[in-house]
């Protein structure tokens, strides 16, 4: 059999725009010879919809539109994932569903089974779980149809078991199934595709004995990233074709091919996987919101540095404005490092002095402050005047303001709020310290485009003289340890002090990440590329006492 593979980039609620992609992707590969054509979970309406499934005329324009696609579908039929309403008046009211498609119908649904509620997933808020997977029969082939979490059953990804009963897999094993499809909606975090290859495929051509093919989604939708890396592997578990990452790709694949030769990762893939991911995910957030200028306040640091190359790529640096913003303290070599960024990204430049608006600002406040002593209340000034600034110009040039704090500043507190964390996208914010390093390296290297110097300098937010981040914090590689630890590992400081961390440091750690929720539940929504973000799926009280 010829299979069609069409790894989409739906965008969520475009139902017009979806099915255009679809019907497009459908002519595409019916003429490359496909004789099943299979889409990814939910394209018909974009993953994940969340409570828009609740607005009372969403499920009914949903299969609306599948009835159109359908209309349109010929001799070859099509797998394509969408929403089914639940029409029992039990349980919950709609199904995640694969719909067959073929000679103008929809001939039947394949439903999920396993319905994940974890991380950034919820479905059990929406879906009622299938009981058992469908196998419907094509071209004298028995085909077994899952829907993404119906084979992440694999007794190595989880220290428990997360379902109870017979997995989809052990349903399907007794089926003789001469093929098995996976439509898929699986978000990206570093690492996942090595997972996803060598435990669940793998397991399930185990299970099953015969091939299988595994179509993902690529994309940004909110937070989530999507990579694609659509693949089919062979009765044995070898792959014998593997679809691009970050990147749409339509297909037609031979079950008959022979495997692949095995290539070694390249030594910088995780970086660089990194770095694809949230280009996509910047550029997808901006343009499915209609943004299609950005805007940054360039410090001549690391971070600004990293957000102003990943902005100038998703926009093209015709539609990227960098702001430098110096206040009377800000050093003339950051001033510097900032221009010399635009200039090597080809972006328009202008630069806001700020020392008045501060320096009229504290005036103001004068005959409150007076009887105090100055703290951090007064820097905190300058971070906010550079907020109201670039709101404003974000505001009269209708400009996406991209926020450039990391993941190791927005877990201790290290923003300010209504400051630097003004803006649409915290495009780093899911991006340890360390790791901004080694974009900044990979960045450069086949040439300079972030100034060494703001890579080699000590970080510093310059809001007092001599100011530099280790006053007050342990080295950025001991931090994001810690911060892994206690964030994404969910360790107490008990476990990071049996792993050698000072006492002292742990416990400073510990605290401003608890102090500093309240400021995370305000932050601009970020890119997700590790395990566990600051976001959707990370659900710690604002107001609680625990202390590990």
């Amino acid at each position: 059999m010829r299979l069609g593979l069409a790894q989409l980039n739906p965008t969520v609620g475009d139902l017009a725009g979806n099915r255009r992609k679809i019907l497009d992707a459908y002519a595409a590969l019916v003429a490359q010879g496909a004789e099943l054509v299979v889409f990814p979970e939910l394209a018909v309406c974009g993953y994940p919809p969340r409570d828009l499934l609740f607005k009372r005329r969403f499920v009914p324009d949903v299969a609306a539109s599948l009835t159109e696609i359908a209309a349109a579908i010929g001799e070859v039929p099509v797998i394509i994932g969408t929403v089914e309403a639940n029409p029992s008046g039990q349980g919950r009211p709609f199904f995640n569903s694969a719909a067959f498609c073929h000679r103008g119908a929809v001939v039947t649904h394949g439903r999920k089974c396993l319905l994940p509620t974890y991380d950034v997933f919820d479905e059990d808020r929406y879906f009622e779980p299938a009981e058992a997977p469908t196998v419907i029969t094509h071209a004298g082939k028995r085909i077994g149809l899952t829907i993404c979490e119906d084979i992440w059953t694999h007794p190595m990804l989880s220290t428990r078991r997360l379902y109870s009963g017979r997995t989809p897999l052990e349903q399907l094993a007794g089926q003789k199934c001469d093929l098995m499809i996976n439509v898929s909606a699986s978000p990206w975090h570093s690492a996942k595709e090595n997972v996803r290859q060598d435990l669940v495929v793998a397991n399930a051509t185990r299970a099953l004995g015969c091939p299988v093919a595994y179509v993902n989604a690529i994309g940004g939708n909110d937070e989530l990233i999507f990579d694609g890396r659509s693949h089919v592997v062979d009765a044995t578990g070898r792959p014998i074709a593997q679809l691009a990452a970050f990147a749409v790709e339509l297909r037609v694949v031979d079950l008959a091919t022979p495997p692949l030769a095995a290539a070694a990762p390249a030594a910088d893939a995780e970086i660089a996987d990194i770095h694809a991911a949230l280009v996509l995910g910047l550029r997808d957030y901006a343009h499915k919101s209609g943004f299609k200028r950005a805007l940054i306040a360039l410090s001549g640091g690391i971070d600004s540095a990293v957000v102003g190359v990943l902005a100038a790529e998703a926009f093209g640096p015709e539609n990227v404005v960098g702001v430098s913003l110096p206040s009377s303290i800000s050093s003339q070599h950051s001033r510097d490092d900032a221009r010399s960024l635009a200039q090597n990204l080809g972006i328009r430049f202008e630069t806001v002095r700020i020392s008045d608006v501060v320096n009229e600002t504290e005036k103001v406040l004068w005959h409150l402050f007076s009887s105090t002593r100055r703290d951090v209340t007064e820097e905190n000034i300058q971070a906010r005047v550079r907020g109201v600034i670039m709101m404003a110009l974000s505001n009269k040039f209708g400009s996406l303001l991209l926020t450039t704090g990391n993941k190791s500043e927005m877990a201790v507190g290290y923003c300010t709020l209504y400051g630097d964390m003004c803006g649409g996208l915290a495009v780093i914010s899911d991006v340890f310290k360390m790791q901004v390093y080694a974009l900044a390296r990979w960045i450069n290297r086949d040439r300079e485009i972030i100034p060494v110097s703001s890579i080699e300098k000590p970080p510093s937010a310059e809001l007092r003289p001599d100011q530099k981040d280790q006053d007050s914090l342990p080295p950025y590689d001991v931090l994001d340890a810690i911060l892994k630890g206690y964030v994404e590992e969910g360790l107490s400081r008990r476990d990071l002090l049996a792993q050698g961390f000072e006492e002292n440091v742990v416990n400073d750690i510990a605290r401003k990440v608890d102090l500093n929720e309240y400021k995370r539940k305000q932050a601009a929504p970020g890119l997700k590329i590790t395990p566990l973000a600051f976001g959707v799926g990370r659900r710690i009280p604002i107001v609680q006492k625990y202390v590990s």
